[in-house]
This record gives structure tokens, C-alpha cells and sequence, in this order.
């Protein structure tokens, strides 16, 4: 067995180590179009995508009735607004997107629509109510002030490869107040909206035949919305879209307060 100097080997020991602190400073610079969050894509998400509703059909497909949150961990703190729900006083202070924030548009039948805005960036449009969101995979810097709350609130974003793919993971905070279902079943300020969205193949084309495969995919978005004050625990739920060729079906409407 040849044995080496331990001069040569700890020669090596130090290449191999400056080699590893010079990867992670191009990384951390950004450097190389490898670093870039597109070009990382475990999954693609791009194209257009139109609900699938395979549960909750009573509560998404028709507005519930007022009082109705069966389903949702509400607290005691949230009754009071259920109960009062109004959705022409929402229409009248200029509210009428309040089912259509974070916590709850994914729930909205309609289309999606996503993009990369950028190689960092990527943007996912509703054209129910004709929302957009911006999922950043570069992080916000400790000195830098978070912006006004929106209905879409601050979405950070991270790839989480897997064997074979790999799924999507956005955190959502910074909102404004808003409806987990169009009936006024609320959420607060401190809500917090995490999501994973994930690429599965529709065996059946959406036909409901067995046995039947057109290459279709279905884009599954697993979301929990936890929030201190207007949930006891949190709220899960996990909306389906199948993919389509094209935005020929594409038909942005504005938010309604009643549908």
C-alpha cells in the first residue's frame, strides 16, 4: 500500500477546501446561471392550469351560507365576524377581494397562470379576481423593511428536490385581513399561508375513465393557513389543477363579494 507524504496530502486537504469556499461565495454572490432559482427547478410549473375540484365541492362551488365554517378550526374570536358577515358593506368599502388573498384564492375556482418573472422570481396570476403573485427565491434582507400588507401578502419560496422531482414550498406572511371561503369565514393580519406545490401525472385526462392516459398533469397545491388569532389549529387543505395546452380558455374577471 503506497503511503503518501503528509505534506502532499495535507496540500490536498487544502485545495479541495478552498475549492468548497469558493463555490459557496459564487452561490452566495450569485454567480453562474446554475445558482439561479429557474435553472434549479426540480419540477416545471409553467403554463396555464384550471381548478379541478375534487373536494370541498358544497363550500367552493356555490357561496355557503352565512354562518357557515364547518370544516374550519375557527376560535371564538372569529364568530362574531361570521356572524356579521355583509357582502355589500365589503363591496361598499372597496373589500370585495377579501376572499381572494392568499389564505384563500387557491380555493377560488378559476385558471392559474405561471411564469417566471425573472430567474429568481415566479408569478402566478388568478383570472378570478385577476390576482397576482410573486414567489421570491432570493431572500428579503434583514435590514430591509417589510412593504404595506396586500391581499397577496410577501411569498418566499424554496425548491425542495427530491428523488425523481421535487416540490415547491412557499411561506406567505405580510397579509392583509381576508376570507378563508367567500361567506366571510375571516383570517388576521398574523396569518401565516404555507404552501407545496407539487406535479403529478392524471392518469385519466380528467374523463374519469380508468385506464385512460393522455399525458395530463395535475398541479396539487397542499396549503395550511395558521393564524393565533382566528384559527385554533391550523387549516389544511389541498386544491387540484389540471394543466391545459393553452390560454385560449384564459378570462380574467374582477373580485366579487358575492361570487
Amino acid at each position: 500500500m503506497r503511503r503518501w507524504p503528509a505534506a502532499t496530502m495535507l496540500t490536498g486537504l487544502l485545495l479541495v477546501a478552498l475549492a468548497g469556499k469558493t463555490g459557496v461565495r459564487a452561490q452566495q454572490r450569485g454567480g453562474g446561471a446554475a445558482t439561479a432559482a429557474r435553472d434549479r427547478a426540480p419540477i416545471d410549473l409553467t403554463g396555464y392550469w384550471v381548478s379541478y375540484v375534487t373536494e370541498n365541492w358544497r363550500y367552493r362551488m356555490v357561496t355557503p351560507a352565512k354562518g357557515e365554517y364547518r370544516r374550519i378550526p375557527s376560535s371564538r374570536a372569529a364568530l362574531p365576524l361570521i356572524n356579521a358577515w355583509d357582502p355589500a358593506a365589503d363591496e361598499r368599502a372597496g373589500n370585495q377581494c377579501r376572499s381572494y388573498g392568499a389564505g384563500g384564492i387557491m380555493n377560488v375556482p378559476g385558471r392559474l397562470h405561471i411564469t417566471w418573472q425573472d430567474a429568481d422570481t415566479l408569478r402566478l396570476e388568478t383570472d378570478a379576481g385577476t390576482q397576482t403573485r410573486l414567489f421570491h427565491f432570493v431572500p428579503r434582507t434583514t435590514t430591509s423593511s417589510p412593504g404595506p400588507r396586500s391581499w397577496q401578502g410577501e411569498s418566499a419560496a424554496t425548491w425542495e428536490p427530491a428523488t425523481g422531482g421535487g416540490s415547491l414550498r412557499v411561506v406567505t406572511s405580510n397579509l392583509r385581513a381576508g376570507y378563508l371561503r367567500k361567506n366571510g369565514v375571516p383570517y388576521g393580519e398574523r396569518a401565516t399561508v404555507t404552501e407545496h406545490f407539487d406535479v403529478a401525472p392524471l392518469a385519466d385526462g380528467g374523463t374519469g375513465a380508468p385506464g385512460v392516459a393522455d399525458g395530463g398533469r395535475l398541479l396539487l397545491v397542499t396549503t395550511i393557513v395558521e393564524d393565533p388569532e382566528y384559527l385554533t389549529g391550523p387549516y389544511v387543505f389541498s386544491p387540484h389543477f389540471k394543466k391545459e395546452p393553452d390560454g385560449s380558455k384564459w378570462d380574467p374577471t374582477p373580485c366579487s363579494s358575492t361570487w
